[in-house]
């Protein structure tokens, strides 16, 4: 089983991505890096998850926008949920800019054999898609009391949450369960666009961790937002299909 993470650029251009195998009850990084637009990333996805892999594919962003207006319950619920942590997720709808664009790459998934996946048996073999949210991830394996601000503000700022972000999924993911070991090289990038790059690739592999965990787990140890009002049970699939939905790991 594969588990591919893109940090999707809304608009087009520059997306992180990273790909983890399941590979002796662990997981193991194979490829981590950032395209340099969509039809390069959906190469890279051809080639690492073709037609006979099992594979999920998780995306930070709106896959699913059925509303003409507004934001989607699923959006509304994660200022619900998780607003505590400053953790709530940018507004989606029909009208927004990047609509037509996300729901085109999840389109494009769904033309590659990738079906959405808001409820599904742990370790089931497939090829699935999932929308994720890297903050509530952070947040849940992490134990964090607010999400950490690296990707706005002064350079210093944003130099010194990648800084922790970096650490804690150094010493947290490989203690987790999947367990996933990593290595950065020690020195952190000092330009603002080298920062970008670094931002996109965890946030990237943050995506195809929560896949993993999503598969390795189901719904036990996860909510996943949708639906019209929030409720800890999980939905049918149907119904999170209608509103959009977002798979959030729980603490």
């Amino acid at each position: 089983m594969r588990f591919l993470g893109v940090d999707l650029a809304w608009k087009g251009g520059a997306s992180g991505y990273c790909c983890l195998q399941w590979q002796a009850q662990d997981l193991e990084l194979v490829a981590l890096d950032r395209s340099r637009n969509t039809a390069e990333l959906l190469s890279w996805i051809d080639r690492e998850a073709p037609s006979a892999q099992a594979a999920i594919v998780a995306v930070d962003a709106p896959l699913i926008i059925p509303n003409p207006r507004g934001m989607r319950s699923c959006d509304r619920q994660s200022h619900q949920v998780l607003g505590r942590y400053h953790a709530g997720c940018y507004p989606a709808n029909q009208q927004s800019p990047f609509a037509s664009h996300t729901t085109g790459f999840s389109e494009a998934l769904s033309q590659r054999g990738f079906r959405h996946a808001p409820t599904i048996r742990p370790q089931q073999s497939g090829r699935f898609q999932i929308e994720v949210f890297p903050h509530a991830t952070a947040i849940a394996l992490f134990e964090l009391d607010q999400i950490i601000k690296y990707k706005k503000g002064r350079l210093a700022e944003r130099r010194r949450g990648l800084a922790r972000l970096r650490e804690l999924m150094t010493t947290r993911l490989c203690h987790c369960e999947p367990s996933l070991r990593l290595q950065f090289p020690a020195a952190l990038p000092t330009s603002g666009r080298d920062l970008k790059v670094l931002e996109d690739q965890l946030d990237a592999i943050l995506c195809a961790y929560t896949a993993a965990y999503w598969w390795y787990w189901g719904s036990d140890r996860h909510w996943v937002l949708g639906t019209e009002s929030f409720s800890p049970a999980p939905a049918t699939t149907d119904a999170y299909l209608k509103t959009g939905y977002i798979v959030v790991p729980r603490r």
